[in-house]
């Protein structure tokens, strides 16, 4: 047994108990505080996850105010600004307007804009000792996932927060499973099957003498530089939960995808990918952005002893008196993930989500470098070894391109071709 797996029972046995202690009032002194909080990244999930912030407030018994929030774009801030009653002052915008949040008094500050912004965003949030909610995914690229992990070790020095938006993680029927799969119920976990095979995201086309930055953030759900396909930016979710059940993120990855469809951008349209996670444990992993097709997004494992879903029914093929505790959440994932991190804050006992979704970033990123490159690729070659092949793979334009100057983005229809290199 992995040393790894052993840590992955006590974590995955702590997570069940913490969730059955988030439904806890908090008393006292506590319960009254008044916490502070900032968006970047007006967007629809950056003012969704401010919106369930604000709930989770409500919920633990204290206030949360928002105090700033910043948007690359003047009327998506001040769209935010007048919704969450923010004085106009405080409506930043522009490529560098997290710095002018950052200044602020905020507590907390929640990370949304598009992925390739985000290990920029995490490090100077860190850095000027905020605790954070970022939304997945954290990287594009495997530079990108190291600076999140090192930002996240820094986080824990400083006793900061940081909660991240894989709402899986904190959803009652996943940790319920999560918690039985790690005390055995279907044995050892061989061989999974994990899908977002869904329709085609929105896409904006490239308006009348647009700056290449501003389509590209318009844009982005399109741009393998901003969001790291889809494979990174939605099926980061799936491949979060194998990595959680399975207690340790793949060695490798090889598989392919293509494109047929887009119409923008350099994306492609569809993956599969086969992980190996060592000891003869294999994940095949399937994601599909093409409408008027079967969707289906959902994780199988399969184990020595039976048969389960990720978040669902479990068939374990021998009668074992294995009982789950009780574990209460609030009925919105997504506002249970602002529980978490509210709670940590005002109890002032830290959690820290940031090398789980890293892992789970790089893991998506492996499968899509395999599909772009026809290549066996390996963890190591990306996280731990500055001679592989990957290590220093980053793509172009970075975030830091952005704040400096004007960028060329990728011309749009031209694609990754496996093999031609």
């Amino acid at each position: 047994m992995h040393e790894r797996e052993v840590s992955r029972r006590t974590f995955l046995a702590s997570s069940a108990a913490g969730a059955a202690f988030a439904a806890m009032p908090l008393m006292g002194a506590a319960a009254r505080r008044r916490l502070k909080i900032a968006l970047i990244g007006c967007g629809g999930r950056g003012t969704g996850a401010t919106a369930n912030c604000l709930e989770a407030g409500k919920t633990l018994g204290t206030e949360v105010r928002v105090v700033a929030v910043a948007d690359v774009f003047e009327a998506r801030a001040r769209r935010a600004g007048e919704r969450f009653g923010v004085a106009p002052e405080r409506w930043f915008h522009g490529f560098s307007a997290y710095r002018n949040v950052l200044e602020t008094e905020a507590d907390i500050v929640l990370l949304a804009t598009p992925p390739n912004f985000r290990p920029v965003h995490l490090e100077a949030a860190v850095n000027a000792a905020k605790h954070v909610f970022m939304e997945k995914p954290v990287a594009v690229d495997p530079p990108g996932v190291r600076r999140i992990i090192a930002a996240g070790e820094t986080a824990k020095q400083k006793g900061l927060s940081i909660v991240a938006g894989t709402q899986r993680r904190h959803q009652g029927t996943y940790l319920r499973n999560a918690f039985l799969a790690a005390h055995g119920v279907i044995g050892e976990i061989v061989a999974a099957n994990v899908y977002w095979c869904g329709g085609r995201l929105w896409y904006k086309p490239r308006l009348p003498n647009e700056p290449d930055a501003l389509y590209m953030v318009r844009n982005w759900v399109s741009f393998t530089e901003m969001s790291g396909d889809h494979i990174v930016e939605q099926h980061v979710h799936n491949l979060d939960v194998a990595n959680w059940f399975i207690g340790r993120p793949p060695v490798a990855a090889l598989g392919f995808g293509g494109r047929a469809r887009r119409k923008t951008g350099d994306q492609y349209d569809f993956f599969s990918i086969d992980y190996d996670y060592g000891d003869g444990v294999h994940v095949h992993s399937m994601c599909r952005q093409i409408n008027r097709c079967y969707n289906a997004v959902r994780e199988f494992f399969i184990g020595t002893e039976g048969t389960m879903w990720g978040g669902g029914k479990i068939q374990p093929t021998l009668e074992k008196d294995i009982a789950a505790p009780k574990i209460e959440v609030h009925a919105n994932p997504y506002v249970e993930e602002h529980r978490a991190l509210l709670r940590s804050v005002i109890q002032g006992e830290p959690v820290n989500e940031s090398r789980n979704v890293a892992e789970s970033t790089l893991t998506g990123i492996m499968g899509r470098i395999s599909a772009y490159t026809g290549q066996l690729v390996r963890w190591s070659d990306c996280i731990s070894n500055p001679k592989g092949r990957w290590y220093s793979l980053a793509l172009k334009p970075t975030a830091d391109d952005f704040e400096k100057g004007p960028v060329v983005a990728p011309p749009d229809d031209v694609v990754a071709l496996p093999g031609a290199s």
